[in-house]
C-alpha cells in the first residue's frame, strides 16, 4: 500500500486495519482529515459498513459514523445500528483509572451507548479546529 493515499471511508479504515496495511488509529485519523476537508464526500464516507475487526474497533467505527452523521446533518447509516455491538464491558480510552469519571461525563452519546468512553474531542483534528476558528463551518 502506498502511504500517500488516505482512507476516504470508514470501510477503508477497517479494510486497511484488517489487512495489516495500516494500524487502526492512524488510519482513522487520516480518514477524519479527509472527512473534514472534503464536505462533498462525507455521506459516501460513512455509507459502506466496515469489515469486522474487534469488539472495541467495531464499536468505535459505528460510534464514529453515528456521531459524524448527526454532527453534519447526514443520515445515520443503518449499518451503524447493528455493527459494533459486541462490547460486554465498558472501554475507557487512555486506560487511566483517574480519567474514567471525566470520560464518562464527556463521552458523546454515540460512544457512550456502545460502552465506549472517550474524550469530548476524540474525533477532533487540527485541520477541523482551524476551519472552525476561521468560521468556515
Amino acid at each position: 500500500m502506498s502511504g500517500s493515499f488516505r482512507p476516504r471511508s470508514l470501510f477503508e479504515v477497517s479494510r486497511r486495519a484488517a489487512g495489516g496495511q495500516q494500524a487502526f488509529d492512524p488510519a482513522l485519523r487520516e480518514f477524519l482529515d479527509v472527512f473534514y476537508g472534503e464536505p462533498g464526500e462525507r455521506e459516501g464516507a460513512l455509507a459502506v459498513a466496515p469489515v469486522p475487526l474487534s469488539a472495541v474497533h467495531d464499536a468505535y467505527l459505528a460510534a464514529t459514523a453515528e456521531h459524524l452523521a448527526r454532527s453534519y446533518g447526514i443520515e445515520v447509516p443503518a449499518w451503524s445500528e447493528t455493527h459494533g455491538n459486541g462490547l460486554k464491558r465498558p472501554f475507557f480510552a487512555g486506560g487511566l483509572e483517574s480519567l474514567k469519571a471525566l470520560l464518562a461525563v464527556e463521552s458523546p452519546t454515540a460512544f457512550r451507548r456502545r460502552l465506549l468512553f472517550v474524550s469530548k474531542d476524540a474525533l477532533s483534528r487540527p485541520t477541523e479546529l482551524a476551519r472552525k476558528s476561521e468560521g468556515a463551518f
